[in-house]
């Protein structure tokens, strides 16, 4: 009843809007009366209301689409004063304490790692921890947000007594060396940003020559056992 009530009011007003009808006013102290007891049924009539509006609007052509982000996150381009090898073990740390496996870990999981890693928070510190990288303010830390709470270690930016510093320092993941922390003038920046580019390269290079080994291994493998296998047949 209630939906086909809200219903027909959507459709009086919209036939108010075309001029199709005139507005009647309406005594606003019957509507009271009747929604007096109940603010959150009157709130949620409301947003249903507006998201059928919103619908109909659509459905009419008027208003536009609007397209979600499409922005990917990619941790090597964005977080270039790390290597290769430090980003995989910081993201092999972030899966591990994700127990819920949504890509975020939340209040509760930061409680956890905390505790795992030998430095329990309070509430209140998990909190001010969670608030100092959460950029989105959803009180979740995402892979990124993760991330940041390694950047800020490796720029000298984490107070020694905080959370945050106590979960960089016992994740056994080096990052004192790593950062701007170390590029104190623009020429300095200039040339580790080189080498940086340079590790990078070298890093994939050794991640091919250790897959194309690999694969070489397999395949003799796989020649030695055929050749066995020939022998008894």
């Amino acid at each position: 009843m209630a939906a086909d009530e809200l219903s027909s009011k959507l459709n009086r007003r919209l036939q108010i809007e075309e001029g199709a009808e005139e507005p009647v006013a309406i005594d606003i102290r019957s509507e009271q009366n009747g929604s007096e007891d109940k603010p959150g049924v009157a709130n949620a009539d409301s947003e249903l209301g507006a998201k059928l509006l919103r619908r109909e609007q659509l459905n009419d052509g008027q208003g536009d689409h609007v397209q979600p982000s499409m922005k990917v996150f990619n941790p090597y381009t964005e977080f270039k004063e790390f290597s290769r090898k430090q980003i995989k073990d910081m993201e092999k740390m972030f899966k591990l304490y994700d127990a819920g496996k949504d890509n975020y870990i939340d209040l509760m999981e930061l409680k956890m790692m905390m505790e795992k890693l030998g430095a329990p928070q309070t509430h209140i510190g998990l909190k001010n921890m969670m608030k100092e990288v959460d950029e989105d303010l959803d009180n979740m830390l995402s892979f990124r947000e993760f991330l940041l709470i390694f950047r800020k270690a490796a720029a000298g930016e984490l107070a020694e007594d905080s959370g945050l510093s106590a979960l960089a320092r016992l994740s056994e993941i080096d990052v004192s060396t790593e950062g701007v922390k170390g590029a104190k003038t623009f020429f300095e920046a200039k040339v580790q940003a080189i080498n940086q580019s340079n590790q990078f390269e070298a890093e994939i290079r050794q991640e091919q020559e250790v897959k194309k080994k690999q694969a070489e291994e397999q395949k003799q493998r796989r020649a030695a056992f055929k050749e066995l296998r020939s022998a008894f047949n």
